[in-house]
């Protein structure tokens, strides 16, 4: 269950440690990759306030400041002279670590990722085609990292695997629409950890990382 948000105008209990503004003060600009991360976990903290928390702890940050750097992330998706997605994620995130080309069934395009310091083994892939219209934009697990073994139900916690590594592991598994662009689920039956009797369930993902198992 998601955390309730603190009524307006209330700081947050980690605010204290930074200094005090002016009212009329403009908050400090984020740097790219950082605005980016906390747009991230501004979306997972319905679904993990825990693990989002920590996260920001590990950033140096509090969820006031997650909260504004969403806010200035909507106010670029929805400006009047908004850039495309993948203008947009290049303009935040910087040049793409990698970059090749992928074909996925009849459609050509290229996929380009992008570090994500707070998953070291995970990267940042947006798909887009020739014209660079964006079609899809997730976490990925980065070349070379050993992804997680997945066997049963108890080997899906959260934040550990993403959504194209569960349904390798258990296929034939079914994409069902999210309640979010950013959010996917996933049908599929897989082995109870503890009785072994096989189970389908409903997993859902925000940006492509396992968020939780609402029907285990």
């Amino acid at each position: 269950m998601s955390r309730p948000e603190p009524p307006a105008g209330a700081p947050d209990s980690d605010d204290s440690t930074r200094p005090a503004l002016p009212h009329d003060a403009p908050p400090p600009p984020l740097p790219g990759p950082l605005l980016f991360q906390l747009v991230l976990l501004r979306r997972m903290a319905d679904h993990q306030p825990g693990l989002v928390e920590d996260a920001l702890r590990e950033l140096g940050e509090s969820r006031a400041v997650m909260r504004e750097a969403n806010r200035r992330w909507q106010a670029m998706v929805r400006s009047p002279r908004a850039r495309g997605a993948l203008a947009r994620y290049r303009s935040v995130l910087g040049p793409p670590e990698s970059r090749a080309p992928r074909r996925i069934g009849d459609l050509e395009c290229e996929a380009l990722r992008w570090r994500v310091p707070l998953w070291p083994d995970l990267r940042f892939e947006v798909l887009a085609a020739a014209g660079g219209q964006v079609w899809n934009e997730w976490l990925v697990r980065a070349p070379g990292a050993p992804g997680p073994v997945l066997r049963t139900l108890g080997d899906l916690r959260p934040w550990s695997c993403t959504v194209d590594e569960v349904a390798r592991a258990f296929a034939p598994a079914t994409p069902m629409e999210g309640s979010a662009p950013t959010r996917w689920r996933l049908a599929f039956t897989a082995p109870d950890a503890a009785t072994g009797e096989r189970r389908r369930v409903i997993a859902e993902f925000t940006w492509g990382l396992l968020q939780r198992l609402p029907e285990h």
